[in-house]
């Protein structure tokens, strides 16, 4: 994704003017979302529920299993495949909704404040599979109050304001020297404690 005046580039393509049959299927093949409530099926178990959305793809049974097996490993839950939902953490549960993403091979993952949900001990378990993501080229939007994460992984800080854009750049210039007003006076709140 680019930021243009005007587009939201994914894969050369500009998302605005698209109709919303249009934006759906863009959804429905090229995106991943995590939410901050995780979403899991309850009465299935981790790897059913990471399969799951592959039916949406006509995946036989024994494809989606094999498709989420190998997720699994890349969000560290190995050992948990017959685990169900209320028998994870926090920081589990939140996996298992990364792996149920992934396992659709998005070309941009989106996350709407993937640790808001967490106890303090479990973050950083999420932070490090997002960080294996970044590290691995994964195109992702986080919302996040993480500061320190934000920092060390994104490449483009977009700061936001009651649904406006105040301030864009790279971590270092959005950090150290902050354009608006609101933005410093956001960092001065949020870098103080």
């Amino acid at each position: 994704i680019e930021p243009t005046v005007g587009k939201i580039l994914l894969d050369e393509e500009n998302l605005l003017g698209k109709s919303e049959k249009e934006l759906i299927e863009i959804r429905r093949h090229k995106m991943g979302m995590v939410f901050q409530n995780f979403g899991l099926l309850p009465h299935l178990n981790v790897i059913e529920n990471i399969a799951f959305p592959l039916k949406l793809q006509g995946l036989k049974d024994k494809e989606r299993l094999e498709k989420a097996a190998r997720v699994i490993e890349l969000v560290g839950l190995n050992g948990r495949e017959n685990n169900f939902p209320m028998e994870l953490s926090g920081g589990q549960q939140q996996r298992v909704a990364i792996a149920r993403s992934l396992c659709m091979e998005p070309k941009i993952m989106l996350f709407d404040e993937p640790t808001s949900a967490l106890d303090p001990e479990m973050i950083s378990e999420v932070l490090d599979v997002i960080v294996d993501l970044a590290n691995e080229g994964m195109t992702m939007v986080v919302v996040t109050h993480e500061m320190g994460f934000a920092r060390k992984v994104a490449d483009r800080m977009v700061f936001m304001d009651e649904g406006k854009i105040v301030e864009m750049g790279k971590p270092k210039d959005f950090f150290d020297s902050p354009k608006t007003e609101r933005c410093k006076l956001f960092l001065n709140q949020i870098l103080q404690h």
